[in-house]
């Protein structure tokens, strides 16, 4: 690889598969290019499954590039059909204005803004997909497309294989993409679209429309789609999704989310999911011979990046006054209970229901039956335990969920 970005993709495990390898690192050895990326709006946060993506868009500044996030409020209005067994759930658009301005905050807490050469370039697909003509657009874009071809893409093959049913709605999502790649290729001039493995046939299209509709070159690239060693996709859990946002993930459940990976996950995560340079990297992993050192280093890097230094060291911190020192760590997250509700006094199923540490009542059942809540260290025997003052200290306990999920319970 004669490009230092397209090399660093490569040895971080970023590069899958590209239309043009060869010539698109000519091209960024000659200058600068604008790049894309586009995430859907569906939530008001992206999960940690888009951090990748977001990791790619944050190397194409290090070597001088630009990079364009595309927010798809116009395609969230029809959904991608990619890796889906079923059509989502249909949003306004006032929703996924919402979720647009929520998402952003993530990219300009990652990505760097100070160079006006290489700062985030924020556009929105509503911005001219709301606006086509239906006639028009069939006319000058549709006829670039064959239902033959489109019928061959995984995102269409495999519902269909599976008897499935697939909207006319969702068919069009792959054309609609093509043509975002056409727009900002014609008014941004970017060359290069970036997307998961599963978002090649899309990316294709959209490198075809552009040489059929401009004769000119576009560029397409995938990541891989990253699988836990487990099995699981990237950014589930049985607790639910890994959130980017603040509001809805604190960093410290962050912070514990990489401190407890895999151990087989945790060379490749610290490749895609930290800055430290590839070199210095190997030089750790080698001489490191405690993995649970090497989940530390991950879990800071990962958080810093995401949440900043001093985040970082506060959920280091809590971690270890809670795991090893047995202290009630300030850096927990809380949970509050006005002073009334304890003088009534609080079950402890409906406690943990309302607070939505697990899903069900059932559930709490079922871990409070194994012995798995504690109150300060003390394990809950029975379901009907209702919560007092007499369980405080201080105005203050901790309540434990399994061997890592702790949380402060305030008298407010």
């Amino acid at each position: 690889m004669k490009n230092d970005f397209l090399q660093e993709m490569q040895v971080r495990g970023f590069l899958n598969q590209c239309t043009d390898l060869e010539k698109l690192g000519e091209i960024c050895n000659k200058k600068s290019i604008s790049g894309y990326i586009g995430f859907d709006c569906t939530a008001s946060s992206l999960h940690v499954g888009s951090l990748l993506q977001i990791m790619i868009l944050k190397l194409m500044q290090k070597y001088g590039h630009k990079p364009i996030v595309l927010l798809g409020g116009g395609t969230t209005l029809i959904g991608d059909p990619s890796g889906k067994d079923s059509t989502r759930k249909i949003l306004k658009q006032s929703e996924i204005n919402n979720n647009i301005k929520s998402i952003k905050k993530v990219f300009n807490k990652i990505l760097d803004s100070s160079n006006k050469k290489t700062s985030t370039v924020f556009v929105d697909n509503a911005d001219w997909l709301t606006k086509l003509n239906y006639i028009q657009f069939l006319r000058d874009t549709g006829s670039h497309f064959t239902i033959n071809k489109m019928l061959t893409f995984d995102s269409v093959k495999l519902r269909l294989d599976r008897e499935q049913s697939l909207s006319y709605m969702e068919f069009n999502y792959m054309i609609l993409q093509a043509y975002d790649f056409y727009q900002l290729f014609k008014n941004n001039n970017c060359i290069l679209q970036i997307g998961g493995s599963d978002q090649w046939g899309n990316i294709v299209n959209g490198v075809d429309l552009i040489r059929r509709k401009l004769q000119k070159e576009a560029y397409g690239l995938t990541s891989p789609l990253i699988t836990l060693a487990s099995g699981a996709k990237m950014g589930k859990t049985e607790k639910g999704a890994i959130w980017l946002n603040e509001d809805k993930l604190s960093p410290y459940n962050y912070w514990q989310f990489w401190r407890n990976t895999d151990d087989r996950d945790v060379k490749r995560f610290l490749n895609y999911f930290t800055e430290i340079q590839p070199k210095e990297l190997n030089e750790i992993i080698n001489k490191e011979k405690n993995i649970n050192n090497l989940k530390i280093l991950l879990a800071n890097e990962a958080t810093k990046i995401l949440h900043g230094e001093a985040a970082s060291k506060k959920a280091e911190k809590t971690a270890k006054d809670t795991f090893e020192g047995g202290e009630l760590s300030s850096g927990l997250p809380e949970i509050t209970i006005e002073s009334y509700e304890i003088e009534q006094g609080i079950n402890i199923l409906d406690f943990i229901s309302k607070n939505k540490i697990l899903s069900s009542k059932s559930e709490a059942r079922r871990v409070i039956a194994n012995k798995g809540f504690k109150i300060d260290d003390n394990i809950i025997e029975d379901e009907k335990k209702v919560i007092r003052l007499k369980d405080f200290k201080n105005n203050v306990f901790k309540l434990s969920y399994g061997k890592k999920k702790h949380y402060l319970v305030k008298i407010i």
